[in-house]
């Protein structure tokens, strides 16, 4: 498939957030989260290139994920009405809960969204996440539930999500998936990474049948200040240049 390059055409700065945004599609990918061509990722344009407009990049609708390249992705506004030329479909009904969370918050550059098979037996389950390993207790830190109400193409639930999700960066769709809401594309990702690692560990400790010993309740507060010493104060950025080294070695495509 050829995909004519837009680097020549849109904003170095605009150019790099596409750059980033492709390389997440494809490590979301590589790591086995992706469902076919459904979902998103998607990521907020800065308002130094959108001179403050609500703007948005989102995947081409009909690509796998390991297809997707920094020229495909396509510009939506609020309503995921495309704003440039393209030949590439986009997915309205399927940007409702992004729009919802960009809308709610705007301090959110990347909102990610997951039907990974771990995710969704995680979130059928009644008592939610259990504070049964280190990655949950990141999780735990910041999370939040919302209620299946159907496939998310309606509007109106768009303000019951938005009060449901509040201020957490974990958010658990009830018999649907899992959603990281990140300052950066890099943020959001490890976040997945993390809140995926302790869905998969939980369905497997539960699978052993035996009983399970919890984390200390106590141990719960300060994980804001466990994870930037165990960041080094870096953040996400302390794994997302490995990550995207990987990714280069693999496939470097995803930069045209």
């Amino acid at each position: 498939m050829h995909i004519p390059s837009l680097k020549e055409v849109v904003s170095a700065e605009e150019w790099a957030l596409r750059c980033e945004l492709a390389a997440c599609y494809r490590l979301v990918a590589a790591y086995g989260w992706s469902d076919l061509v459904f979902t998103h990722i998607s990521a907020k344009l800065p308002d130094s290139v959108t001179g403050g407009e609500h703007q948005f990049l989102i995947n081409p609708y009909g690509l796998m994920f390991d297809e997707i390249t920094a020229s495909s992705l396509v510009k939506v506004d609020m309503a995921c009405n495309k704003l440039h030329d393209t030949p590439f479909p986009v997915n309205p009904a399927g940007f409702v809960i992004h729009s919802a969370v960009h809308e709610a918050r705007p301090e959110a550059q990347c909102v990610l969204h997951t039907h990974t098979r771990a995710g969704v037996a995680v979130s059928a389950q009644k008592h939610g996440i259990l504070p049964i390993s280190q990655q949950s207790t990141f999780v735990l830190a910041s999370l939040a539930y919302h209620d299946y109400e159907g496939v998310a193409f309606r509007p109106d639930e768009k303000p019951r999500l938005q009060a449901d999700l509040g201020n957490a960066d974990y958010l658990v769709l009830r018999n649907h998936g899992l959603l990281t809401v990140g300052r950066s594309i890099p943020g959001a990702f490890l976040s997945m990474y993390t809140f995926e690692n302790t869905c998969r560990i939980q369905i497997d400790a539960l699978a052993g049948g035996s009983e399970l010993t919890q984390v200390d309740p106590r141990i719960l507060a300060g994980m804001a200040d466990v994870m930037r010493i165990a960041t080094a104060g870096q953040g996400p950025q302390i794994a997302w240049p490995a990550l995207l080294r990987k990714l280069d070695r693999m496939d470097p495509s995803y930069k045209s």
